[in-house]
């Protein structure tokens, strides 16, 4: 999943981290006035939209992606898929997209459901903190590329920079890189369901963080459903046998960080009067330094490059974290936030399927009923009082 901040006074460019986001993990909160998007485990979450600038429902503010959103995104939210929080804009809705939008979800769903997997091929041949590096240093630059084409530029001022670099920690930074590091000790398969608790996080914590967003008996009792899946997956009544407590508490952390990330871009960037794209652009900019500047310190160079894990990494950046999110924006233009976010429920399906299919990872009946229970929960934490 990716995940990015941004405000609404552009026109509707396609789309934290970091799903949410999403690449993996996928997933999202709520920009007032603005759309947050979580890249795979990327979704979008958004509530206080003005009626002219959203073309369809909007949705509760600590609804996720997306993921990010392998995470983000986003981000959706964000495998960590791409996280992105991000803002619709004024102008173009109303323009046909060459492709159905259809086709498009479908693609959205494949890139941020196939985000864990590349993870996992990538960290074959590299260390983590190089796989989430790689992973930025591609996606920003077909955010430079989106940038250049439409003559934007990046976003000014120092308090701007300052919210971009909390932002980019928390809903690029950290959860793609602590996706990459569980991946090296659990399935990519346990990672995508893991990334599709990011709104129940945000849910427990936006009744913490978030004075305007009351809980109601539904969404308390879908908070409660959806960590009973949760419980379900790592199979509890087993005593967690044969699971990696150490990767699994990764992946869930970084499922964490989103939500943590959305608020944080709520308090502080809501009022923005910069374009998203400008906005997602430096935000994946400052991640990309903030590795830059941490890999080092914990990881030699390689000695050779192998070829795979190198086109893995390329394409999680690339796809996952890059044209994801810029698909992402278009499908939220055109039919709205809320079906846009439903792309959240098919990640950690296309998750599972991918790491059995290709990868050959087991799979006992635990994961896919626990998975199911998750999503349900997860469901009813984005509903909201009828007026």
């Amino acid at each position: 999943m990716t995940t990015v901040a941004t405000p609404d006074t552009s026109s509707p460019e396609p789309t934290s981290s970091g799903p949410n986001p999403s690449g993996p993990g996928s997933s999202q909160p709520v920009l007032s006035g603005a759309i947050a998007v979580e890249i795979p485990g990327d979704a979008v979450p958004a509530d206080q939209i003005p009626a002219d600038q959203v073309p369809a429902d909007p949705v509760p503010a600590e609804s996720a992606a997306v993921p990010s959103a392998p995470g983000a995104p986003a981000s959706p939210t964000t495998p960590g898929g791409p996280a992105v929080p991000a803002a619709t804009g004024r102008g173009r809705a109303g323009r046909r997209a060459a492709l159905d939008w259809r086709i498009r979800f479908g693609a959205l769903s494949l890139i941020w459901g196939f985000s864990f997997l590349l993870i996992k091929v990538g960290t074959q041949g590299y260390a983590p903190f190089q796989v989430t590096l790689g992973r930025l240093v591609f996606g920003t630059a077909v955010l430079a590329v989106a940038m250049a084409v439409k003559r934007e530029r990046l976003p000014r001022g120092a308090r701007t920079w300052g919210h971009l670099a909390v932002a980019a920690l928390l809903l690029n930074a950290l959860p793609f890189s602590l996706f990459a590091y569980a991946e090296l000790s659990i399935p990519s398969t346990l990672a995508g369901i893991c990334n599709a608790t990011s709104p129940l996080w945000g849910m427990a914590l936006s009744m913490v963080a978030l004075s305007e967003d009351r809980p109601t008996r539904r969404r308390v009792a879908g908070l409660g459903l959806g960590f009973l899946g949760v419980l379900t997956v790592l199979g509890a009544w087993q005593g967690f046998h044969g699971l990696d407590a150490t990767g699994t508490a990764m992946a869930l952390l970084a499922s964490l960080s989103y939500p943590v990330g959305w608020i944080y871009v709520r308090r502080t960037l809501a009022g923005s009067d910069h374009s998203h794209l400008p906005m997602t652009g430096a935000q994946l900019l400052i991640a990309t330094v903030q590795l830059a500047l941490v890999t080092p310190l914990f990881t030699s160079a390689p000695s050779h490059f192998p070829l795979v894990p190198l086109l893995a990494t390329a394409a999680l950046g690339a796809l996952g974290t890059g044209f994801a999110v810029l698909v992402q924006y278009g499908l939220v233009a055109e039919v709205g936030p809320t079906t846009a976010q439903m792309v959240t429920y098919f990640i950690p399906v296309i998750a599972t399927a991918a790491g059995v299919a290709v990868l050959g990872e087991s799979l006992t009946w635990s994961t896919p009923v626990g998975a199911v229970i998750v999503l349900a929960g997860a469901a009813l934490t984005q509903t909201r009082a009828r007026r």
